[in-house]
Protein backbone atom coordinates (compact mmCIF):
# COMPACT_ATOMS: atom_id res chain seq x y z
CA UNK A 1 0.00 0.00 0.00
CA UNK A 2 1.69 3.09 -0.96
CA UNK A 3 -0.21 5.44 1.42
CA UNK A 4 -0.42 2.61 4.29
CA UNK A 5 -1.66 4.91 7.46
CA UNK A 6 -1.07 8.15 5.71
CA UNK A 7 -4.03 11.20 6.81
CA UNK A 8 -5.61 12.58 3.53
CA UNK A 9 -8.31 15.25 2.84
CA UNK A 10 -9.65 15.44 -0.70
CA UNK A 11 -11.43 18.75 -1.25
CA UNK A 12 -14.22 18.39 -3.55
CA UNK A 13 -14.15 14.81 -3.00
CA UNK A 14 -18.13 13.81 -3.61
CA UNK A 15 -18.00 12.82 -7.27
CA UNK A 16 -15.96 12.85 -10.21
CA UNK A 17 -12.08 13.11 -10.11
CA UNK A 18 -12.27 13.53 -6.53
CA UNK A 19 -14.42 10.51 -5.77
CA UNK A 20 -11.43 8.64 -7.61
CA UNK A 21 -8.82 10.05 -5.57
CA UNK A 22 -10.48 9.27 -2.61
CA UNK A 23 -11.37 5.54 -3.20
CA UNK A 24 -8.06 5.09 -4.92
CA UNK A 25 -6.50 6.95 -1.51
CA UNK A 26 -8.24 4.57 0.69
CA UNK A 27 -7.39 1.43 -1.24
CA UNK A 28 -3.66 2.27 -0.82
CA UNK A 29 -4.08 2.90 2.80
CA UNK A 30 -4.94 6.38 3.80
CA UNK A 31 -7.09 7.68 5.93
CA UNK A 32 -9.55 10.23 3.97
CA UNK A 33 -11.03 13.30 4.92
CA UNK A 34 -13.80 14.15 2.05
CA UNK A 35 -15.09 18.25 2.01
CA UNK A 36 -17.87 18.89 -0.29
CA UNK A 37 -21.07 20.81 -0.14
CA UNK A 38 -22.69 17.96 -1.93
CA UNK A 39 -24.34 15.12 0.34
CA UNK A 40 -23.10 12.46 -2.72
CA UNK A 41 -20.10 12.82 -0.31
CA UNK A 42 -21.43 10.63 2.69
CA UNK A 43 -22.14 8.12 0.00
CA UNK A 44 -18.69 7.61 -0.81
CA UNK A 45 -17.34 8.23 2.63
CA UNK A 46 -19.91 5.01 3.42
CA UNK A 47 -18.80 3.37 0.34
CA UNK A 48 -15.20 2.75 0.92
CA UNK A 49 -15.74 2.33 5.16
CA UNK A 50 -17.74 -0.51 3.59
CA UNK A 51 -15.22 -1.99 1.48
CA UNK A 52 -12.86 -1.89 4.46
CA UNK A 53 -11.24 1.33 3.82
CA UNK A 54 -11.46 4.31 6.07
CA UNK A 55 -12.97 7.57 5.49
CA UNK A 56 -15.23 10.47 6.63
CA UNK A 57 -17.23 13.08 5.00
CA UNK A 58 -17.78 17.03 5.76
CA UNK A 59 -20.28 19.02 4.31
CA UNK A 60 -17.72 22.32 4.54
CA UNK A 61 -17.50 25.39 2.20
CA UNK A 62 -13.78 25.63 0.70
CA UNK A 63 -14.62 29.13 1.02
CA UNK A 64 -15.31 29.77 4.50
CA UNK A 65 -11.97 29.76 6.41
CA UNK A 66 -13.13 29.69 9.82
CA UNK A 67 -15.29 26.20 8.65
CA UNK A 68 -11.45 25.07 7.26
CA UNK A 69 -9.86 26.28 10.20
CA UNK A 70 -11.59 24.42 12.60
CA UNK A 71 -12.25 21.29 10.78
CA UNK A 72 -8.50 21.17 9.82
CA UNK A 73 -8.01 21.06 13.24
CA UNK A 74 -10.25 18.90 14.47
CA UNK A 75 -8.41 16.36 12.22
CA UNK A 76 -5.16 17.01 13.08
CA UNK A 77 -6.25 16.19 17.08
CA UNK A 78 -7.92 13.34 16.37
CA UNK A 79 -5.68 11.34 13.85
CA UNK A 80 -2.39 13.31 15.21
CA UNK A 81 -1.23 14.43 11.90
CA UNK A 82 -2.29 15.35 8.70
CA UNK A 83 0.05 14.39 5.96
CA UNK A 84 -1.46 14.86 2.59
CA UNK A 85 -4.00 17.31 1.24
CA UNK A 86 -5.61 17.24 -2.43
CA UNK A 87 -7.02 20.59 -3.30
CA UNK A 88 -9.64 19.38 -5.91
CA UNK A 89 -12.66 21.36 -5.43
CA UNK A 90 -13.76 23.84 -8.28
CA UNK A 91 -16.06 25.48 -10.18
CA UNK A 92 -17.29 26.89 -13.66
CA UNK A 93 -19.10 29.67 -14.66
CA UNK A 94 -18.61 29.76 -18.29
CA UNK A 95 -19.10 33.04 -20.22
CA UNK A 96 -17.04 35.01 -23.15
CA UNK A 97 -15.39 37.97 -21.77
CA UNK A 98 -17.69 40.70 -23.22
CA UNK A 99 -20.58 38.37 -21.41
CA UNK A 100 -19.39 37.51 -17.93
CA UNK A 101 -20.82 39.07 -14.63
CA UNK A 102 -18.72 40.28 -12.16
CA UNK A 103 -20.46 37.51 -10.05
CA UNK A 104 -19.42 34.87 -12.18
CA UNK A 105 -15.97 36.05 -11.86
CA UNK A 106 -15.91 36.29 -8.35
CA UNK A 107 -17.52 32.80 -7.61
CA UNK A 108 -14.93 30.87 -9.33
CA UNK A 109 -11.97 33.00 -8.05
CA UNK A 110 -13.16 32.24 -4.67
CA UNK A 111 -13.48 28.19 -5.27
CA UNK A 112 -10.88 28.24 -7.56
CA UNK A 113 -8.37 30.09 -6.13
CA UNK A 114 -8.93 31.39 -2.90
CA UNK A 115 -10.05 27.93 -1.91
CA UNK A 116 -7.07 26.29 -2.29
CA UNK A 117 -5.62 29.38 -0.22
CA UNK A 118 -7.27 28.78 2.55
CA UNK A 119 -6.76 25.21 2.51
CA UNK A 120 -3.49 25.26 2.28
CA UNK A 121 -2.46 27.83 4.61
CA UNK A 122 -4.79 25.89 6.72
CA UNK A 123 -2.87 22.99 6.69
CA UNK A 124 0.57 24.16 6.34
CA UNK A 125 1.32 24.26 10.47
CA UNK A 126 0.70 20.86 11.09
CA UNK A 127 2.56 19.57 8.44
CA UNK A 128 5.33 21.90 9.42
CA UNK A 129 5.45 20.49 12.79
CA UNK A 130 5.23 16.79 11.34
CA UNK A 131 8.33 17.74 8.58
CA UNK A 132 6.46 16.04 6.45
CA UNK A 133 3.72 17.02 3.89
CA UNK A 134 2.14 16.94 0.44
CA UNK A 135 0.30 19.34 -1.11
CA UNK A 136 -1.10 18.59 -4.98
CA UNK A 137 -3.98 21.00 -6.58
CA UNK A 138 -6.06 20.89 -9.28
CA UNK A 139 -4.95 22.83 -11.98
CA UNK A 140 -6.44 22.57 -15.50
CA UNK A 141 -4.41 22.42 -19.20
CA UNK A 142 -6.88 25.60 -19.71
CA UNK A 143 -4.37 26.82 -17.25
CA UNK A 144 -1.87 26.70 -19.83
CA UNK A 145 -3.05 27.01 -22.86
CA UNK A 146 -6.37 29.17 -22.23
CA UNK A 147 -9.71 28.26 -22.91
CA UNK A 148 -12.65 29.97 -25.11
CA UNK A 149 -15.11 31.41 -22.64
CA UNK A 150 -13.01 30.57 -19.35
CA UNK A 151 -11.70 33.56 -18.46
CA UNK A 152 -12.10 33.16 -14.83
CA UNK A 153 -11.15 29.76 -15.06
CA UNK A 154 -8.42 29.95 -17.24
CA UNK A 155 -7.16 32.30 -14.63
CA UNK A 156 -7.50 30.22 -11.43
CA UNK A 157 -5.91 27.63 -12.74
CA UNK A 158 -2.99 29.40 -13.56
CA UNK A 159 -3.00 31.38 -10.54
CA UNK A 160 -2.79 27.31 -8.74
CA UNK A 161 0.24 26.65 -10.77
CA UNK A 162 1.93 29.96 -9.68
CA UNK A 163 1.08 28.83 -5.47
CA UNK A 164 2.66 25.37 -6.55
CA UNK A 165 5.89 26.83 -7.11
CA UNK A 166 5.53 29.65 -4.94
CA UNK A 167 4.95 27.08 -2.06
CA UNK A 168 7.62 24.70 -3.39
CA UNK A 169 9.96 27.36 -2.64
CA UNK A 170 8.17 28.80 0.98
CA UNK A 171 7.67 25.11 2.28
CA UNK A 172 10.51 23.17 0.95
CA UNK A 173 12.79 22.89 3.68
CA UNK A 174 9.95 21.54 6.18
CA UNK A 175 9.91 18.44 4.20
CA UNK A 176 6.60 19.65 2.29
CA UNK A 177 6.52 19.11 -2.02
CA UNK A 178 3.61 21.51 -3.31
CA UNK A 179 2.95 20.34 -7.08
CA UNK A 180 -0.28 20.65 -9.39
CA UNK A 181 -2.10 18.28 -12.12
CA UNK A 182 -3.53 19.72 -15.15
CA UNK A 183 -5.90 17.26 -16.49
CA UNK A 184 -7.46 17.37 -19.95
CA UNK A 185 -11.44 16.80 -20.76
CA UNK A 186 -12.17 13.63 -17.84
CA UNK A 187 -15.41 11.70 -18.21
CA UNK A 188 -16.68 13.43 -15.67
CA UNK A 189 -20.39 14.91 -14.78
CA UNK A 190 -19.99 18.50 -16.64
CA UNK A 191 -18.21 16.38 -19.60
CA UNK A 192 -21.04 14.34 -20.27
CA UNK A 193 -23.70 17.17 -20.57
CA UNK A 194 -21.66 18.03 -24.07
CA UNK A 195 -23.77 17.58 -26.59
CA UNK A 196 -22.53 14.44 -28.91
CA UNK A 197 -21.41 16.37 -31.88
CA UNK A 198 -19.59 19.08 -30.05
CA UNK A 199 -18.08 15.77 -27.98
CA UNK A 200 -16.99 13.87 -31.07
CA UNK A 201 -14.63 17.24 -32.37
CA UNK A 202 -13.12 17.22 -28.92
CA UNK A 203 -12.16 13.48 -28.68
CA UNK A 204 -10.69 13.90 -32.30
CA UNK A 205 -8.56 16.32 -31.05
CA UNK A 206 -7.10 14.68 -28.44
CA UNK A 207 -3.74 12.96 -29.57
CA UNK A 208 -4.90 9.80 -27.98
CA UNK A 209 -8.17 9.66 -29.69
CA UNK A 210 -9.89 9.53 -26.16
CA UNK A 211 -11.09 11.22 -23.10
CA UNK A 212 -9.60 10.49 -19.97
CA UNK A 213 -11.73 8.45 -17.20
CA UNK A 214 -11.34 9.89 -13.78
CA UNK A 215 -8.93 7.20 -12.05
CA UNK A 216 -6.76 8.45 -15.23
CA UNK A 217 -5.85 11.61 -13.23
CA UNK A 218 -6.48 9.74 -9.51
CA UNK A 219 -3.50 7.69 -10.61
CA UNK A 220 -1.56 11.21 -11.19
CA UNK A 221 -2.47 12.27 -7.58
CA UNK A 222 -1.98 9.47 -5.96
CA UNK A 223 2.23 9.40 -7.11
CA UNK A 224 2.43 13.07 -6.38
CA UNK A 225 0.72 12.16 -3.19
CA UNK A 226 3.18 9.17 -2.66
CA UNK A 227 6.64 8.74 -0.81
CA UNK A 228 7.94 8.00 -4.28
CA UNK A 229 7.44 11.75 -5.42
CA UNK A 230 9.61 12.41 -2.02
CA UNK A 231 11.81 14.73 -4.64
CA UNK A 232 9.34 16.31 -6.85
CA UNK A 233 7.99 19.44 -6.43
CA UNK A 234 7.15 22.61 -7.71
CA UNK A 235 5.89 20.74 -11.12
CA UNK A 236 2.70 20.70 -12.67
CA UNK A 237 1.62 17.31 -13.86
CA UNK A 238 -0.12 17.25 -17.61
CA UNK A 239 -2.33 14.36 -17.95
CA UNK A 240 -4.22 15.12 -21.35
CA UNK A 241 -3.62 12.87 -23.88
CA UNK A 242 -0.97 14.85 -25.61
CA UNK A 243 -3.75 17.61 -25.87
CA UNK A 244 -0.82 20.27 -24.70
CA UNK A 245 2.12 18.89 -26.01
Amino acid sequence: MRLKEKIAIVTGGARGIGQAVAELFAKEGATVIIIDLLPLGQNVADSINKSGGKAEYHAVSVTDKSAIDKLFKEVNDRYGKIDILINNAGITRDRTLDKMSEEEWDAVIDVNLKGVFLCTQAVVPYMKSRKYGRIVSAASNVGLRGNFGQTNYAATKAGVIAMAKTWTVELGKHGITANAIAPGFTMTDMVKKIPDEHFAAIKASIPLQTVAEPIDIAYGYLYLASDEARFVSGICLTIDGGTSR
